[in-house]
Order: structure tokens, then C-alpha cells, then sequence
């Protein structure tokens, strides 16, 4: 029978001892024309909760309490053979074209203008892709000038013609998707993306100087070329991107090959991938300094993580040439909600250099909300984002922890407790999230401030459950949730707390305003 008995553990804080300043759109989503993401998610005008504009109102509802600040469209995979004039002008004079990605038929009903409308309602800045798979430099150049230029050109006047005469003012565009893998429309080598990366970017720049411009990196660490593709590219395109890309998806069991087939689960070392998620960080953090070093740059490039999340189960991708094909539907459970909170407390370790992430989905496609026709529910993943996207604000601060060791087949022996915290000045707010990765044991976690210690504790809530597996449905829809429980007291400069194993847990700390 499993011990009960608490193990010790303790954090110490201190608002002057920071690792960098939260980027607000570290808590950013990732809509892509694959599976039922758009059509029967985002857009559905023949369900009974979509307004006159087709948008889901219960889907809105939910995407809005997760306070996404940046938005990341239109692919990913669907973008290298994506032809944007297709989703302009009468929807019934639109084409309907085979998405060869995701083998899906795509009918284009959503295109600019209904993205930047779905946006501009959320409240989220839009991350634009352009293809530059099957499309050109050209291409790209037109569709800034579609959306950013005042009237008086070919295609600003064509967006004024289409309903709006007001530029968009996209700011970030992504120069490409995933363009190392053997996957990908249009694959490249390293030298062959980071020439047409460079002049994409440049004439983009011409077309807005205002732009930020988002670079390909390696599509996973376990991609042949990694980190070798993502040094090329960044020598040779670091005066003209502000960005640098990273994607990655965590999986129990972690695969070794393309699929999981043959290997067991391992929960333990699966709970231990934030170890994997810092390294990441690390290398390609590294590889910007040597290449910002050899540019002999006075410029910064940031890292941008605009693909992450769990995904390992829901694989096949064939929509078998159906329109909002039931593909990659992931169903999530409480060990990877965890994760999810071990890698956003990596983002704010890691925020003096990782300033964007867009969750990889935000509907239906291994996402945080499923729909059917009459309603939705949250996924378990939902809630350490919604919780850290709402809280996490300012400057991230460098815990020191100490906690039991716990071994693991991956990652040797790690700590039991996984640990971030921020601190926002300007309202005196302070947020830490801890994640107990034991799955037996209970740890009484002593939080001590080093400085002056808040007024009070205003908010706490916790996940948690016996069962890894735990997840929620239609049938069940809260059945692992994040729920409130009472904040401790502060006694002097400390409060105790006991979390249980498998656990996440956000305090919300008040401090006077400075």
C-alpha cells in the first residue's frame, strides 16, 4: 500500500531574483485548416449555437475565458499548398480545392477576412503563415500588402473591395512551416529555405517595415538534422527574422521512431519532460548567440514555440478526402494536463528568451475544447493553460527548490516538484504553480518569500486524482478539473500547504503595488 506520509519539500521567492519578462503572447493558440479546427469548430454555421457569422458562441465563450493573446494561422502543414485568394470574395464564387496535407477538401467558406474577424473578436493578435512551399516570394509579398497597406494599390484595394477598406496591420508572419520535413509541400534543404526565407522576408519588409517575421526551425529534436538545420538557417537569415521557430509534442510512451508501436508506457519519466522541454530552450538559446556572434549582430532573435502540446494517441491524419474530417481528435487526461503545466512553467524559466507559444490546437485537433453539433466540453489540458494565461504576468522569477529525487528511466533522477512563479509590480500580483510529479506521494511544500512577503493569499486552485488516465467527455465533462480550495495563511514570511500526488496547483499571492 502506497505511504501517505508527506515528504518535505520547500520553495524560496524573491521579486528582485528574475529569469526575464513574461512576453503576453507566450499564451498564444494555433487554428489550422486540418480536421474539424475550423469547419464543426471554430465555424459552423449549421449548428445551433453559431451566430449569423457561423462563429461557435460557446466555442468564443471558452476561447475568450482562456485569454489567448496571439493567434497563429493558417497552418502548419495546410499552408505550404494553401492559396490564399481562394478565401476572398463571395463565398459562393469560392473554390473548393483538395488540401493534399491532410487529404481533406477544402471549401475555403473561412478564409482572411472570417480569421481576422474571429480574431479581432477574441481580442488576440494574428500570426500570419505564408506558403512558402508551393507559393513565391511574391505570393507573400501580395497577401502583406492584402492586409496591412492603406488603399490605393492592386490588392489593398481589393481588400476594400471584399468589405474592408482599413488595413488589418498584421504584425507577425511565419516564413514558412516545418520546411525540413520530408512531409511538408515544398520540402527544402537548410540552405535552399534559408535563401528563399531571407528574400520572402526582405520583400516582405519592403511591403511593411513594421512587420515581425518568424523563422523555420527543425520540426522535432528528433529530426536527423537537429540542431544542425537550425544553425544553418539562423547564420544565414538572422538580420532578417525576429523570430526563430520550435515545435514539439510530448508523448507517453516518448517515441523513439515515428510511432510509439512496441514501447511501454512510462508515466514517470513522461511527467519528467519538462527536462526535455528546458534542453530544447537551451540548445536552440545557444545556437542564437552563436549565430547573432558570427553576424557580429547588435540585434536580439527570440524563440517562438508556435507548435506545442500532447500528442501521441490520435495519429492517423488521412481525412480521406472528406470535408472537416475527424482526424488527430486527441482525448487528454489528468498526466497530460501535468505535463502541459511542466511545459508552461518551462516558457516562464525560459522567458528572457522564449517569447511566443501557440498551443497546438485550439479546437477538436489535439486541443483543450471538443465540440459536436450541440455543445462542447473542456479537455483536462484546459485548465493549467486558462490558469497560467490568466495569472502568469510581469517577470518570472528563479525559485529555489528543494525537493525529494525521484528516478526515472529517461531523465535519471529528478525532482519530485516541478516549479514556477511570477511576479507583476504594477498590480502587486504573484503567481506560483507547482506540479507534483510523484504518483504516490503527497509533499508538504513550505513557500517562503526572501523579500518583503505579500498581504495575503487571494486565490488558489488545484488538480489532481489517483488515476493518470483520469479524463473528461460529453458524458462526464467535469470529471478532472482545476477547482478552487482555500488559500493557506502566511505566517510571517511563509505558508505550508500539503499537495497531493499527481497534482497541479496555482497560489495567487497579493503584494502592495509598486
Amino acid at each position: 500500500m502506497p505511504d501517505s506520509t508527506p515528504l518535505q519539500a520547500s520553495v524560496a521567492l524573491h521579486t528582485g531574483r528574475i529569469t526575464g519578462e513574461i512576453s503576453p503572447l507566450l499564451f498564444g493558440g494555433f487554428a489550422e485548416h486540418m480536421g474539424r479546427c475550423i469547419y464543426e469548430g471554430i465555424y459552423d454555421p449549421a449548428s445551433p449555437l453559431a451566430d449569423a457569422r457561423g462563429l461557435r458562441t460557446d466555442v468564443m465563450a471558452a476561447l475568450k475565458e482562456t485569454n489567448y493573446r496571439i493567434m497563429r494561422y493558417p497552418g502548419g502543414n495546410f499552408v505550404s499548398g494553401y492559396r490564399w485568394t481562394d478565401g476572398i470574395g463571395p463565398k459562393a464564387s469560392r473554390p473548393r480545392r483538395r488540401a493534399l496535407a491532410w487529404r481533406s477538401i477544402e471549401t475555403n467558406q473561412f478564409g482572411p477576412h472570417e480569421f481576422m474577424e474571429f480574431a479581432e473578436e477574441l481580442g488576440t493578435e494574428a500570426m500570419w503563415a505564408v506558403n512558402l512551399g508551393t507559393g513565391s516570394i511574391q505570393d507573400a509579398a501580395d497577401l502583406v500588402e492584402y492586409m496591412n497597406l492603406p488603399t490605393g494599390t492592386l490588392y489593398s484595394d481589393l481588400r476594400a473591395s471584399n468589405g474592408r477598406s482599413k488595413p488589418y496591420g498584421v504584425k507577425y508572419w511565419c516564413l514558412g512551416n516545418e520546411m525540413d520535413g520530408p512531409w511538408q509541400i515544398g520540402q527544402m534543404d537548410a540552405h535552399a529555405y534559408a535563401d528563399k526565407a531571407v528574400q520572402a522576408a526582405k520583400l516582405m519588409r519592403w511591403m511593411d517595415p513594421g512587420i515581425k517575421t518568424i523563422a523555420c526551425g527543425s520540426s522535432a529534436t528528433a529530426m536527423p538534422g537537429y540542431p544542425e538545420w537550425d544553425m544553418t538557417v539562423l547564420s544565414h537569415a538572422y538580420e532578417q527574422i525576429d523570430y526563430f521557430s520550435m515545435h514539439h509534442y510530448a508523448a507517453n510512451p516518448y517515441p523513439t521512431v515515428s510511432n510509439t508501436d512496441g514501447l511501454a508506457r512510462d508515466t514517470d519519466s513522461y511527467l519528467a519532460s519538462s527536462l526535455h522541454f528546458d534542453e530544447h530552450a537551451d540548445t536552440l538559446a545557444a545556437a542564437i548567440r552563436v549565430a547573432k556572434a558570427k553576424n557580429r549582430s547588435k540585434r536580439d532573435v527570440f524563440l517562438c514555440w508556435d507548435e506545442w502540446n500532447v500528442w501521441y494517441r490520435a495519429k492517423g491524419g488521412d481525412g480521406e478526402w472528406s470535408e472537416a474530417p475527424h482526424i488527430l481528435e486527441e482525448v487528454y487526461n489528468l498526466e497530460d494536463a501535468l505535463v502541459v503545466a511542466t511545459w508552461l512553467n518551462t516558457f516562464l524559466r525560459k522567458s528572457d528568451v522564449v517569447k511566443i507559444a501557440c498551443i497546438a490546437q485550439i479546437v477538436n485537433v489535439i486541443a483543450p475544447i471538443m465540440t459536436r453539433r450541440d455543445g462542447m466540453f473542456r479537455q483536462t489540458i484546459f485548465y493549467p493553460l486558462t490558469l497560467f494565461s490568466r495569472h502568469a504576468s510581469g517577470v518570472a522569477l528563479d525559485p529555489l527548490v528543494s525537493a525529494p529525487l525521484q528516478p526515472t528511466a529517461r531523465y535519471g533522477d529528478v525532482s519530485m516538484l516541478d516549479v514556477s512563479a511570477s511576479f507583476d509590480g504594477a498590480t502587486g500580483e504573484g503567481a506560483t504553480f507547482l506540479v507534483n510529479r510523484s504518483q504516490t506521494r503527497p509533499l508538504r511544500v513550505t513557500l517562503s518569500w526572501e523579500d518583503d512577503a505579500p498581504q495575503a493569499l487571494t486565490g488558489a486552485w488545484q488538480m489532481s486524482g489517483p488515476d493518470p488516465l483520469a479524463e473528461n467527455s460529453f458524458e462526464m465533462p467535469d470529471a478532472v478539473t482545476a477547482v478552487p480550495i482555500t488559500p493557506p495563511v502566511i505566517e510571517g514570511r511563509q505558508v505550508s500547504l500539503t499537495v497531493p500526488p499527481l497534482s497541479f496547483t496555482t497560489l495567487i499571492a497579493q503584494h502592495a503595488p509598486r
